[in-house]
């Protein structure tokens, strides 16, 4: 998965430049204000089925065919359905300055191809097969980089042409990825959806997923319509540098996210001790990355150019946000494995809540700088109640326990054999 993400960070280092400086600050901000707005229902376009697949076929491979055949049609169909609403939509919470054709290739991109990539490698982190899982995002970031080549080489770069290659390359990969699946992991049953009782926990999983997007890229949407698209491609671009900085950590989530759901049968407990065996070596990863980060961000004006001076910055800022995002995963995937999926949820929609309340009045006053310091109150106040809401239930499972153990207790202090 390192390698896999390592490479995907490169490809996709070389694409993220190529599309900054063809579009510029304006341009690249009325796509990464799309994006964003996308991001915030994109985990609804499969209602928590990749993790479900996850979770199932990580504990009985004999689950597989039925979850993949349900996965595939349950993202299929609410992809499409969110797509139009998203373009119905796009009109009330984006600028009228960003063409529809924009808003209608991001949404048939990232709700319906790029969920059928998730799921696809997904498929294959249940089998914990990680070599495919990991090439399946660099095998888009490749496709990605082509078509921003083609689109530069073609000449006159705009957020609308760039649109037709971006939802172009997206296709093309799904087609890839799905195929490879069902090649080399079996066919998938013929089902649609899934039984209501398993609905619920996948829209646990959808719900906390969107909330995650809210803290993570609302900010974005946010900054477009409340401040300028060049504050926008400013933030954006600095995010974009964070995010390539905790990819090594995300990898390790990724390839340790079948073990939380096998320990988290046994508790939360089992689950915990998932995240202590790993969190110190990626804590220590995420705070060596920020201050790299931070030292070297006078360099970013010279790879993407001089409009985005003001994102060094915004770097500067963020620098910390990797450290922050490494201590909160770590306590949410530990309980999801140990079965508090809906308490994780509940605590990002409530971090969501706030992420949105404080954003309004720090962009307008502080434009960039305030969606910035949002970002890491946001990620700071999850990391707390993450963390306290799975040492409670720790507690609570021990005294669950020592509850059934004063009869036993009891029979040897008498001399009875328990």
């Amino acid at each position: 998965m390192a390698l896999g993400q390592g490479g995907r960070v490169a490809v996709g280092a070389a694409y993220f430049v190529v599309i900054a400086r063809a579009l510029g600050a304006d341009g690249y901000g009325a796509f990464v204000g799309t994006v964003a707005l996308v991001a915030l229902v994109a985990p609804f376009a499969s209602i928590g089925a990749g993790n479900l697949l996850v979770k199932h076929v990580s504990r009985s491979r004999d689950n597989f065919q039925r979850y993949w055949g349900g996965a595939l049609s349950t993202t299929v169909l609410s992809g499409l359905v969110l797509a139009v609403a998203v373009i119905l939509g796009a009109r009330i919470f984006l600028p009228p300055t960003i063409p529809l054709s924009l808003v209608v290739c991001v949404a048939a991109g990232d709700l319906l191809f790029a969920r059928l990539i998730d799921i696809s490698g997904q498929a294959f982190q249940a089998h914990e097969r990680l070599s495919r899982t990991a090439q399946f995002p660099v095998m888009m970031s490749v496709l990605r980089l082509a078509a921003a080549g083609l689109m530069v080489v073609f000449g006159h770069p705009t957020p609308a042409r760039w649109a037709g290659w971006y939802v172009a390359s997206s296709a093309i990969g799904a087609l890839l990825t799905v195929t490879i699946a069902w090649r080399e992991l079996g066919k998938p049953a013929w089902v649609l959806g899934y039984p209501a009782s398993e609905l619920r926990e996948g829209t646990y999983f959808a719900t906390g997923l969107s909330a995650q997007s809210v803290y993570n890229d609302i900010d974005k949407s946010m900054l477009a319509r409340l401040s300028t698209l060049e504050a926008t491609g400013i933030y954006g671009a600095a995010y974009r540098v964070i995010e390539v900085g905790f990819v090594p950590v995300r990898a390790l989530l990724a390839a340790a996210y079948p073990r939380f759901f096998r320990q988290g049968a046994g508790g939360a407990r089992a689950s915990l001790a998932v995240s202590r065996q790993l969190l110190p070596i990626a804590g220590s990863y995420a705070a060596a990355a920020g201050i790299a980060m931070y030292l070297a961000a006078p360099l970013l004006p010279d790879i993407l150019g001089a409009d985005y001076r003001a994102s060094v910055g915004a770097v500067r800022i963020l620098a910390i946000l990797p450290l922050l995002k490494t201590i909160h995963y770590f306590a949410a995937d530990a309980l999801s494995g140990a079965g508090y999926q809906g308490r994780r949820t509940v605590i990002q929609v409530v971090i969501a809540a706030f992420n949105i309340g404080v954003n309004i009045p720090l962009i307008l006053w502080a434009s960039w700088r305030g969606a910035a310091w949002s970002s890491l109150a946001s990620d700071g106040l999850l990391a707390v109640l993450l963390w306290w809401t799975l040492l409670a239930m720790c507690r609570r499972e021990d005294r669950a326990r020592g509850a059934a153990d004063p009869p036993h207790m009891a029979m040897a202090v008498a001399g009875g054999t328990p």
